[in-house]
């Protein structure tokens, strides 16, 4: 909790003189794991098969058996030390149940086997929730970097209104034209409203994620949309995410809990003793006795059970193969998505983005010196905002399926 503490007064004041806070996706992720309830709840499940392992290497209670017979409740005058001594029956007796088969180790082995599977399902949880944050934390990023291209493109529009507002003074171009373009500004202060709107959704639903206690209401991130190159090869993902996952690890511990289950059920199919000591007290005598008795097993030999938890076993063998699927389809799935994505994104960074810049400006020029018409110019400033938009877009597509990988090869450490 300390450096919890620590590391959240540390990210307050990052920035130049600025008192908000700002986290890195890295940090995002740590609060995340720190402070989000629905993981909170989910880490008590281990606390609960704890508390069932102390259930599980209990031992049986003693028993304590007391009575006294021919007391004179009915002849008050037979009340006496004599009658006590040579007519009354005392009989105590403290008695055990005698486990065998090795049932109580059986019950713990096979607790703390489900504790271990418990502990893979909560790491899983981690490792989803690790995604859902990474996902939201690149909707910011994409948030933010449309917000300052709108911003950037409404300032530099309006030098084009304000150059046109001295020509149309000047003589030089008509108000028909100038008023298509101060219309134009219309949608350039609108993008620049919905791109606003845009990142408080983003931070507002990355704030659920780390728990609304964990950060300001005005906190923001700390990042850039950006490229960065996969180099590693699919069946070396393939293979780490077999050692790494999580659910995949949890499906295998979940065979070790299976075969558990059966020992316990042999255990339990053995005949446990139940063995009383007894002192007696009768006609001035004292006497002791030992008592044992325990069932005959003739007809329930716990087959019932012993039957099941070896299905039980086939099942979660079947379900472990099953999940090595699934592990290996996910990332299959998510490279090809990562691969799929760069190659969107290295075409635009090839010359298309270049070219789109270019044309507009090359418009805007020509246009501000009469060789070229208003619907000309209009037009390049709408493809060259599309393809913009589309590049931020692909790069964002790009960053959450390397995300995508991630989650499913198992670690936030990708070659």
């Amino acid at each position: 909790m300390l450096a919890a503490a620590a590391m959240f007064f540390l990210l307050v004041g990052v920035g130049s003189g600025q008192n908000t806070t700002r986290i890195t996706l890295d940090q995002a992720i740590d609060l995340a794991l720190a402070h989000n309830h629905s993981l909170q709840a989910t880490r008590t499940l281990i606390l609960q098969n704890q508390a069932q392992e102390i259930t599980a290497n209990l031992r049986p209670n003693p028993t304590l058996d007391a009575d006294t017979q021919f007391v004179p409740f009915f002849s008050p005058q037979d009340f006496s030390g004599e009658n006590l001594n040579e007519t009354q029956q005392f009989d105590i007796g403290i008695g055990y149940l005698f486990e065998r088969g090795h049932k109580r180790q059986r019950r713990l082995q096979a607790a703390r086997d489900q504790t271990a599977v418990t502990r893979a399902q909560v790491a899983d949880a981690e490792r989803t929730l690790a995604f859902n944050v990474g996902q939201q934390f690149v909707s910011v990023l994409l948030a933010e970097s449309t917000l300052q291209f709108a911003l950037e493109d409404l300032k530099g529009f309006q030098q084009t209104v304000d150059i046109s507002e001295a020509q149309l003074k000047a003589g030089y171009i008509g108000e028909g034209d100038y008023l298509k373009i101060k219309l134009q500004l219309l949608q350039f202060q609108t993008d620049v409203s919905s791109a606003r709107l845009a990142k408080v959704q983003a931070l507002v639903g990355l704030r659920e994620f780390l728990g609304y206690n964990a950060v300001p209401a005005d906190f923001d991130v700390v990042g850039d949309l950006a490229y960065q190159p996969l180099k590693g090869k699919l069946e070396d993902l393939q293979a780490r995410a077999l050692r790494e996952r999580p659910d995949f690890r949890a499906a295998e511990l979940g065979i070790t809990a299976a075969q558990s289950q059966i020992q316990l059920a042999k255990a339990n199919a053995k005949v446990d003793v139940n063995g009383t000591y007894d002192f007696t007290h009768v006609s001035g005598e004292n006497t002791a006795s030992i008592f044992a008795n325990f069932e005959l097993p003739i007809f329930n030999r716990n087959q019932g059970e012993i039957a099941r938890t070896g299905h039980a076993l086939t099942q979660a063998q079947e379900q472990q193969q099953s999940s090595s699927d699934t592990v290996l389809s996910d990332v299959a799935n998510a490279y090809e998505a990562v691969r799929s994505n760069e190659e969107v994104v290295q075409l635009y960074t090839s010359g298309y983005l270049k070219q789109a810049q270019d044309s507009r400006d090359i418009s805007e020029y020509a246009y501000k010196r009469g060789a070229a018409s208003l619907l000309d110019f209009l037009d390049a400033e709408r493809s060259y905002r599309a393809v913009e938009l589309a590049y931020r877009q692909a790069l964002a597509a790009y960053m959450t399926a390397l995300e995508q990988l991630k989650e499913a090869e198992g670690s936030r450490n990708l070659p």
